[in-house]
């Protein structure tokens, strides 16, 4: 090994020794193939995970329910400390008819500098009618120097309701980090019979000028989006929730907007310095949307979800 790569940070497999960051030691350490696949239904008035299938790194915690039987929250792991170049993470997530459950994940997730290998994250989402899913992760770190991928696609049956999040950090801005190199995109997907309802493909290149640009980070690198679709909203609602952003966002020399999407949606954005401001800020919102589902606001979760 170089002297190069012994400078980089390393990070533990489970039972099977060092992994270095963006590169491998020898051809016996390969790119995690992660799976995770969650089933849910009701059964009386309680949502329940009934079937599970986890492959290293991924895996879930036991679910629990602080609001009562008919949210389900789940929390999901990552047991490899962050993804690498050439990482392929797949989740697959299916609410049955009338089920409820909040997903997060247990801390950051760290995408780390990769040696030219792409790491690629693939989410599918399946919710039957009735159904309500809240995705909440925890916010992703974005090291300078990383090249990730990330494909998230919801198929919404009529009657059905989700709402999610993303709240992602270029660069570890407390050691003086910017994301000047690299690559991240992101791309949403929600669909309904056939029929795209919403479609979100974000993309930027590590770069001075986009970390500076106006028309990208401007200096900040925080960002988040929040996403709701499933039932429609007053434009009295849209003004309260714009409000709500707003009023957070200011406190924080942040940036953030609210718009109705075509159909039944909402869309939020939030740019600024702070990734505790930006959950914040959506965690506003995001307890507003609560009430129209007839759920009461989280006291748990006045920050965002707090993992056990």
């Amino acid at each position: 090994m170089s002297a190069a790569a012994n400078r980089l940070p390393l990070r533990l497999m489970s039972g099977c020794g060092l992994l270095i960051e963006g590169t491998r030691r020898s051809a016996a350490f390969q790119p995690w193939r992660g799976q995770l696949d969650l089933r849910y239904q009701r059964q009386g008035d309680q949502t329940q995970l009934r079937h599970q299938y986890a492959r290293a790194p991924l895996k879930v915690q036991r679910p629990f329910y602080p609001e009562g039987p008919t949210v389900c929250h789940t929390v999901m792991l990552h047991t490899a400390g962050g993804i690498v170049g050439g990482d392929r993470l797949q989740q697959t997530i299916d609410l049955g008819r009338d089920t409820a459950a909040l997903l997060t994940t247990a801390a950051a997730t760290k995408i780390y500098r990769s040696n030219g290998a792409i790491a690629q994250q693939n989410i599918t989402i399946q919710l039957a009618p009735g159904a309500v899913l809240e995705w909440l992760p925890q916010e992703a770190i974005v090291f300078n120097g990383a090249r990730f991928e990330q494909n998230l696609r919801v198929e919404l049956a009529p009657g059905a309701t989700f709402l999610g999040w993303e709240i992602v950090r270029f660069g570890r801005s407390a050691r003086g980090e910017q994301f000047v190199s690299g690559d991240w995109r992101s791309r949403l997907e929600i669909w309904q019979d056939g029929r795209p309802l919403w479609l979100d493909r974000q993309w930027l290149p590590g770069a001075p000028e986009t970390f500076h640009s106006p028309n990208a980070l401007a200096g900040c690198p925080v960002v988040g989006s929040l996403v709701w679709l499933g039932l429609p909203l007053t434009a009295e609602f849209i003004e309260q929730a714009q409000a709500a952003l707003t009023e957070r966002s200011h406190c924080h020399h942040a940036a953030g907007g609210v718009t109705p999407t075509l159909g039944d949606g909402l869309l939020c954005r939030y740019r600024g310095t702070s990734t505790t401001a930006a959950r914040q800020a959506l965690t506003a919102v995001w307890q507003l949307l609560r009430v129209k589902l007839a759920i009461a606001p989280c006291q748990r979760c006045a920050s965002g979800p707090e993992p056990l």
